[in-house]
């Protein structure tokens, strides 16, 4: 098949766009600019919101020369023109022209200047309520005629970003412009449609969880509101439904945050003095200006986003803390000439993260060396290298008098891990990421109520508490809080018992933290009880083993960093609200007040009520997945459990950790204990076709991918399992050991071995589990055997007599015909409890010498037993005469109805459950023993719960 060949692209010397995500001033603006520049071909950015996108399709692309990027010859412009934005990282689409070397950037704007400015050779940049109205100056000097269309379409530009003329923004000039307008036919009621659009259903959602959502926040002394909504998809018109519910609320400063799809959109709206949203959203990523901004920010959750704005407000809003308030002096340091060996020792006996790096012989700051770079460089040999080599050259610094707002904006907006602190050009001191942590929350070990967004919405659930608890736990965390007020700390119960509370699931695996000393806690509560407690004292945490063996876990409130993916973490003293951070889910970072005074008080710093109640399942952070991948089968294992759904992010942060391969950075011990807590839920199969969705059975080894066939086995295995389960008898199997045969079944032993291998099995569990496989394979050919001879009930008995529960369920699942299912079926739930009534003492007296001949003739009378040969004390005394005199038993047997052979009472029916609450047959411990003709098979002693 040929295709018909590309059209060329087109030549265009000047092009005109505006900033990505374009409103309806970018998009008028655009449209002016090409007034001003005749002949220029403009570029629509794009826009997510709806109605600007129906509007340019129907109306602009019509009655403009709009043309798109990637049919025109980027090499051919040399006049490139901005209006709205002078950041090059907003208008992505159009990025192959700077590479031009002639290239001319004339810019129109009325947001603030960044650093991210592009150079430009002409610049009008004025703080006016809109960018159109700027262009507008020039449009009404020269006089330029315009349609009626031209008109309406400039003038809704400058209705927009003036919010109707009411934003504090609006300038004489925005008024004049449309004055003039309005005298050469633009359109007020075409204005008025569609800046006073209906609501859809979607939009009402999302504006009913924003009012409910709204909290006022004091930030030193200025009222801010934020309230937040949540989405799987892009809802339109964000941008309006903030401004609506600013007008509708009358309020000064507004921030809502929403999270659709994959990220997290920002809309700012002030109209106060104070509160510059366009410099916040700015150092989010996005722009604005002072009274009106927004930013659109991939790769991090709805709480990092709340966190990181509430550090600008803070900061922002409150500027008067400077440097040298919050520096550590003097610096620790480095000379550039020093080996990277060297920075090694230095960060090590420090602790530290970061180096200034400076000129040999003095003190001025030349760079900074970071850990990660630093242990990359040793990695690959490079110890003996100089630290000049690799370190960042020309890092941001600041001088003691600085505010505390260019810090935030170095550490958080540019990632540099320290700030130097120089002072007439020379290192005096530094700021480091922990100095600023420290400096928001006042003191490692407490945060501030004024830096608390959720401290209004904390509700007491002592109620739930006294109504869902026993009696004993409830005593419990009661005497916890009391001990923590003696001690001086604050005590929390957290995490999944809290989450289980509020979902109504029975869970009294008690998880306290405290802020204090942990393990001082621990050991005091331990002597209250008269138990006693097991301290770790790298980790910072305890567990008190209680009269009665209940166990106590107790963690010091603790914020982990993680040194690399999939590594075990590092631990340092925090608050609450740090150790709740380090969690994996919302659902799970919950924490109860345990004091007296404040008993039941629960504190939800992020979301998580809200999220129990939608039922949806959200990291905390986009790293999440990255620094522990086995939290990816945690969210599986959760969202199952609880039939929650996975959040949109949360689901394309697991598929690009999957993607890459950070989950086979985990050891083997740790993949296997989270597989084994997935095969031990009670729906272990939904679990496991999750994980093959995810890829995640490949990523631990492809010999573990669900194939269709082993899908069937572990549907039986399900099925197996539920009917064992309701039968009401012991002993209880081990589940996850059935479900992993299962997982396993199709391999040939030596493709066992390789799995054992990945997931870290000893020696002795890898060569249980292999025993345990033969010994049902050949239990399985003995069944069939048995049954084309026709054996006796007996045979039956000692066929399955020395195979574990484990592998007795596995057996009928793996070979699932009726009459196989029937047969172990009968073992368990009735031959597996037939005895004899003769003893040891019955052989003593009747002469026989104790030793392995007592095992023979036990086990010969038992299969009398079973057969139905004797069923009563003194046949089966008479038996045992003839046995221990050497005679023959044949006399006897054949006085039974021999003919009767294989005459198995009927079974439940195959696999089907018993009623409810109807309980099993009664279990009677056969004798012990081995039969003669059975083979050794191997008794799985120390894994498996013998039969």
């Amino acid at each position: 098949m040929s295709f018909p060949p590309k059209p060329p692209l087109l030549a265009a010397p000047v092009i005109v766009t505006g900033h990505a995500n374009a409103d309806f001033d970018c998009l008028a603006a655009i449209i002016a600019a090409g007034k001003l520049y005749p002949g220029a071909t403009l570029i629509f950015p794009g826009s997510q919101e709806k109605n600007i996108r129906h509007f340019f399709i129907q109306s602009a692309t019509y009655l403009f020369n709009f043309k798109n990027f990637k049919d025109i010859e980027p090499t051919s412009v040399h006049t490139l023109v901005l209006v709205d934005t002078r950041q090059r990282s907003r208008v992505p689409h159009i990025e192959p022209v700077f590479a031009n070397t002639d290239l001319a950037i004339h810019c129109y704007d009325h947001h603030p200047d960044t650093d991210e400015d592009v150079a430009a050779a002409l610049s009008v940049v004025k703080p006016w309520g809109s960018t159109t109205a700027i262009l507008m100056e020039r449009i009404m000097a020269e006089d330029l005629s315009l349609t009626t269309d031209e008109a309406t379409i400039l003038g809704l530009g400058i209705y927009e970003d003036t919010g109707s003329f009411t934003f504090a923004s609006t300038t004489e000039h925005d008024l004049a412009a449309a004055a003039w307008l309005r005298a050469r036919g633009m359109d007020v009621g075409v204005i008025a449609d569609l800046m006073t659009r209906e609501l859809s259903s979607d939009q009402i959602t999302i504006m009913s969880q924003l009012i409910e959502s709204a909290q006022t926040h004091d930030i030193n002394g200025v009222e801010v509101v934020i309230a937040e909504a949540t989405s799987d998809q892009y809802i339109g018109d964000f941008a309006l439904l903030v401004h609506k519910f600013l007008d509708m609320e009358n309020l000064r400063v507004l921030f809502a945050i929403g999270l659709m799809n994959d990220r997290v959109h920002l809309v700012a709206r002030s109209r106060s003095p104070d509160v510059d949203v366009g410099r916040i959203c700015a150092s989010l990523g996005g722009g604005g200006h002072p009274y009106a901004a927004s930013a659109s920010i991939k790769n991090r959750t709805l709480t990092q986003v709340r966190e990181e704005l509430f550090g600008l407000l803070y900061s922002q809003v409150n500027p008067q803390i400077l440097v040298r308030q919050l520096m550590s002096k003097p610096a620790v340091s480095i000379e550039e000439t020093a080996t990277m060996r060297r920075a090694e020792e230095i960060m090590t006996r420090y602790g530290l993260k970061a180096l200034p790096v400076t000129a040999k012989g003095n003190r001025r700051c030349v760079g900074v060396i970071e850990h990660d770079i630093m242990d990359k460089a040793i990695n690959h040999g490079l110890g003996d290298v100089p630290v000049a080599e690799y370190m960042i050259r020309d890092p941001a610094v600041v001088t003691a008098e600085t505010d505390l707002y260019p810090v935030m904006e170095i550490i958080l907006g540019r990632r540099q891990r320290l700030v130097p602190v120089v002072e007439d050009g020379r290192l005096s001191g530094v700021v480091t990421r922990t100095d600023l942590v420290n400096t928001l929350v006042k003191e490692p070990a407490r945060i501030p109520e004024s830096l608390l967004p959720e401290r209004k919405r904390d509700r007491n659930i002592g109620g739930i508490l006294r109504e869902r608890l026993p009696k004993d736990i409830l005593e419990l965390l009661k005497k916890a809080g009391d001990l923590g007020r003696e001690m001086g700390f604050a005590v929390y119960v957290v995490g999944g018992f809290v989450r289980d509370l509020l979902l109504k699931h029975p869970n009294y695996d008690v998880d306290l933290v405290v802020e204090g000393d942990g393990i001082a806690f621990a050991a005091a509560m331990a002597k209250a009880y008269g138990g006693r407690y097991k301290a770790h004292p790298k980790f910072k945490t305890a567990v008190i083993i209680l009269p009665g063996d209940a166990r106590v876990d107790v963690a010091t409130a603790r914020l982990e960093y993680y040194e690399y993916p999939a590594a075990l973490p590092t631990v340092e003293l925090s608050s609450i609200k740090m150790d709740l951070y380090r969690r994996d889910f919302t659902v799970n970072a919950l924490a109860v007040h345990l004091l007296p005074d404040r008993f039941g008080e629960l504190v939800d710093f992020f979301g998580a009520q809200r999220d129990i109640k939608e039922r949806v399942l959200r990291v905390l952070h986009s790293l999440s997945f990255v620094e522990d991948p086995t939290r990816i089968v945690r969210a599986i294992r959760f969202s199952e459990r609880f039939g929650f759904r996975i959040g949109g992010q949360t689901d394309r942060l697991i598929k690009n950790a999957v993607r890459h391969n950070f989950f086979h950075r985990l050891s083997g011990a740790r993949v296997f204990h989270e597989l084994r807590l997935i095969l031990e839920e009670k729906n272990p199969l939904a679990c496991l076709r999750r994980m093959q969705e995810y890829k995640l059975l490949a990523a631990v080894h492809p010999l573990l991918a669900l194939t269709p066939a082993r899908e069937t086995v572990l549907m039986e295995v399900e099925n197996v399992i539920n009917w064992y389960r309701l039968l009401y008898i012991e002993p209880a199997p081990q589940n996850w050991l059935v479900y992993f045969l299962a997982l396993c079944s199709g391999m040939d032993a030596e493709q066992f071995t390789v799995i054992a291998k990945r997931l870290n099995f000893s020696k002795r569990t890898a060569g249980e589990i292999a025993s345990l496989r033969v010994q049902i394979r050949e239990t399985a050919q003995g069944l069939f055997n048995w049954e084309y001879h026709k054996g006796p009930l007996s045979e039956l008995y000692f066929l399955l007599e020395g195979l574990p529960i484990e592998g007795a369920l596995f057996l009928m699942a793996r070979n699932p015909r009726e009459p196989l299912q029937k047969y172990v079926s009968q073992h368990l739930t009735s031959l597996r409890g037939k005895r004899v009534e003769v003893t040891g003492n019955d052989l003593k007296k009747l002469g026989v010498e104790p030793g392995p001949q007592y095992t023979g003739i036990l086990r010969r009378i038992l299969g009398a037993v079973i057969d139905g040969h004797a069923p009563c004390r003194s046949e089966q005394l008479e038996m045992a005469r003839r046995l221990a005199a050497g005679q023959s038993i044949e006399p006897l047997l054949a006085r039974k109805t021999t003919s009767e052979r294989c005459v198995l009472p009927e079974p439940p029916e195959t696999l089907a459950p018993a009623a409810a609450g109807e309980p099993g047959p009664p279990l009677v411990e056969a004798s012990p023993g081995q039969h003669p003709a059975e083979r050794d098979r191997g008794n799985g002693k120390t894994l498996h719960q013998k039969s």
